[in-house]
C-alpha cells in the first residue's frame, strides 16, 4: 500500500504541465531555481510550490551551495510509475488477446 500511496504522488506531481517540463529541462543537467523559472510568467513562490510538489514526490532532489538551490532530477521514483504502467499495459493487452479470441471464435461459429 505503500507504494501506491507513492506512485499515487508521482502521478499527481505529474498531472502539471509546468511540472513535466520541469523535469524535462532537469533531464538534460541540473539547474539553479532561478534558471528553471525563467522561463514561466508566474510569481517565484507560485514556481517553488511546482519545485515542492515535484521533490515531495521524489521526482528531484535539491542542495544548496551557498544562496543558489539547484535542482537535478531522480531518476528512480520514474520507475515505479514506469513500472505500474507496464503492469496496466500487460494487463490490457492479456485482456485485448482474450476479447479477440472470443470474437475469432465467434465469428468463425458463425459461418459455420
Amino acid at each position: 500500500m505503500a507504494e501506491a500511496a507513492i506512485v499515487d504522488g508521482i502521478f499527481r506531481a505529474l498531472s502539471d504541465p509546468t511540472r513535466r517540463q520541469v523535469l524535462e529541462r532537469l533531464s538534460a543537467r541540473p539547474a539553479s531555481v532561478s534558471e528553471l523559472a525563467a522561463p514561466y510568467d508566474m510569481a517565484l513562490p507560485s514556481f517553488l510550490q511546482h519545485l515542492k510538489v515535484l521533490e515531495k514526490s521524489g521526482l528531484v532532489r535539491s542542495r544548496k551551495a551557498g544562496r543558489v538551490r539547484t535542482y537535478s532530477i531522480a531518476p528512480e521514483r520514474m520507475k515505479l510509475a514506469e513500472d505500474w504502467l507496464e503492469r496496466q499495459r500487460s494487463m490490457w493487452e492479456r485482456r485485448l488477446d482474450r476479447l479477440d479470441s472470443y470474437l475469432m471464435k465467434m465469428k468463425e461459429e458463425n459461418s459455420e
